[in-house]
């Protein structure tokens, strides 16, 4: 005897599935529409108000639909101009995150574009935690005119989920290894693990053979084979 399986089973499947991809189309839109929404009350507030002020400067017929906003767009650029060309710029740059606007010209932040062409690596934040960061330069340590057989490394360690703020630690050489992975990667990873790569790929640094850097990965508690 055949057995003929329940039709409910299949219902629920068929509707569970049709639940999930209209969920996964208002994940999709949402941000969009909220954008959209935002967007559309700045621009009505902001243009209302860029109207009133050019009512009190020119007659109302020569005021053209958008005029408001480009008094705004001026507006914004004067302050940008004078606030990176005055000590005011300087007060406000100390401000975090926001202070990456007010910063003159010469400096340099971190951002995503750079991050995905800095080298990533696995550093100790602590001596039982090692974390994943971006090697930012080597700094020569030199003690009495001599060069110190420690140099450091400045890693930058990102917050999640920001990414683009974070900090700058001087972590000894010797614990740190380089990632082979593409920053990508291991951008992807550190955003909650949403996408991981298939395997970390660990390198030795350029001086160092073989056998010095297993015994270096043991400040990581690893067992790293260069096979």
């Amino acid at each position: 005897m055949k057995l003929v399986k329940n039709p409910l089973g299949y219902i629920f499947t068929f509707i569970k599935d049709r639940l999930g991809d209209t969920l996964s189309g208002f994940v999709f839109w949402l941000p969009i529409g909220i954008i959209f929404l935002v967007g559309s009350y700045i621009y009505s507030n902001l243009e209302d108000l860029g109207r009133s002020f050019l009512l009190f400067l020119l007659p109302e017929n020569l005021i053209n639909p958008g005029f408001g906003i480009i008094l705004w767009i001026i507006v914004f650029l004067l302050t940008g101009i004078i606030l990176k060309n005055t000590p005011a710029g300087n007060i406000l740059s100390r401000l975090p995150v926001l202070g990456i606007f007010f910063r003159k010209k010469g400096g340099t932040v971190i951002t995503f574009k750079r991050l995905l062409n800095l080298t990533p690596c696995l550093f100790l934040l602590s001596p039982t935690c090692p974390s994943y960061g971006w090697i930012i330069s080597e700094e020569i340590i030199k003690l009495n005119d001599e060069k110190a057989r420690f140099p450091l490394i400045n890693v930058y360690y990102p917050n999640v989920p920001t990414i683009i703020t974070g900090q700058i630690f001087p972590v000894r050489k010797e614990t740190v290894i380089k990632l082979g992975n593409p920053s990508k990667e291991i951008l992807d990873l550190l955003l909650y693990s949403l996408r991981s790569p298939e395997n970390i790929i660990y390198l030795p640094w350029e001086e160092e053979n073989e056998e010095e850097f297993k015994k270096r990965a043991e400040y990581f508690g690893l067992k790293i084979s260069t096979n």
